[in-house]
């Protein structure tokens, strides 16, 4: 199912002109995207066909960004590892970028999204960032979009405003440089329900997005969305070469992480390589890394891999130190 598409108002910067003119324009655009069909076809729950359909295809200019950028296991900082110290008032969510250059030597970021909530709206504040990511040199891959509503929520009004909750985010990301924006599964009722129900929303958000060229990496956080087998029925479900998978180490819960990884590399563009706790060789405790990142290589994954540091035992500088060499280490018994 694909919706009308709407087209950008011209010279409003591909729908970005935030709070300073082409209001209606872009009311209009977001309302034609937003059309509810009459039906939502019924999935196939881990039907096996291939992708198909979509705006984007893998020769579009996101797409290729996104894989180019992220060639041979490319390390990028999530802001998720400082949660603690950004919670805390310790540190400025808009200096992420110097941080991660100055601080650690990486040059390519993921923003998280619940530390940017309060500037997302503000065109200034997310200029000054994108400045700030300028100057050092430092690319953003990925904007996570967090606690916007259900984009599979069973009622029809409320999944309808989850999407339209997710448009300042992805006119966000687009200023931010960002080809992609991450978002999550959640939906209600029986996994056929809830696959069905969240193909709808993801591909409505798609269409807008798409008119920014811009790219959806779901991630497999949420009861269904950590069974693998459903998150990848649900993708090609969708089957659109711009809606893709941003698996997280650390959201699996009880399903193998190790078989999920395998299940998602063809679909994937980025991962999250969550990390607690190191032993006395620097290996991570609860993930082989140097086996996981090897299926997820045999399966054609070539995206970026994102340092999510989320332990306690270390201060979080240090757990991003930690985490950053583990990687380095991996990869090159991996790639090279």
């Amino acid at each position: 199912m694909v919706v009308p598409s709407a087209r950008v108002p011209a010279g409003g910067g591909g729908g970005m002109s935030g709070h300073h003119g082409g209001h209606a324009g872009r009311r209009s655009s977001r309302r034609a995207v937003l059309r509810t069909t009459t039906a939502l076809a019924v999935p196939l729950l881990g039907r096996c066909a291939g992708l198909h359909g979509g705006r984007a295809d893998a020769a579009s200019p996101s797409a290729a960004v996104g894989i180019a950028a992220a060639a041979r296991l490319r390390i990028v900082l999530a802001q998720w590892s400082f949660q603690r110290m950004l919670l805390a008032g310790e540190a400025d969510p808009l200096d992420f970028p110097r941080l991660a250059r100055r601080q650690f030597d990486i040059d390519a970021v993921a923003y998280g999204g619940p530390f940017l909530k309060a500037h997302v709206g503000d065109p200034d504040s997310i200029a000054d960032l994108a400045s700030r990511a300028s100057d050092e040199g430092v690319a953003g891959v990925v904007l996570t979009c967090e606690g916007l509503g259900r984009l599979g929520d069973p009622d029809d009004k409320a999944r309808t405003q989850a999407i339209e909750n997710h448009f300042p985010w992805v006119e966000a990301a687009k200023r931010l440089g960002c080809p992609a924006v991450r978002v999550e599964a959640g939906s209600a009722g029986t996994p056929d329900e809830q696959q069905r129900l969240v193909a709808d929303g993801l591909i409505r958000l798609a269409e807008y997005a798409a008119q920014m060229d811009m790219t959806l990496l779901v991630s497999n956080h949420g009861t269904a969305a950590s069974d693998a087998t459903w998150l990848a029925g649900l993708l090609r479900h969708v089957g659109r070469a711009d809606v893709h998978a941003m698996p997280d180490t650390g959201a699996f819960g009880d399903y193998d992480r190790y078989r999920g990884m395998k299940e998602l590399a063809p679909l994937a563009r980025g991962l999250c390589a969550t990390c607690h706790e190191f032993d006395a060789e620097g290996g991570e405790v609860r993930t082989d890394y140097a086996r996981l990142l090897r299926i997820a290589t045999d399966g054609g994954f070539r995206g970026w891999v994102a340092i999510a540091y989320s332990g306690r035992a270390l201060p979080e500088p240090e757990g991003v130190r930690a985490t950053k060499r583990m990687l380095e280490r991996v990869r090159h018994a991996v790639v090279d």
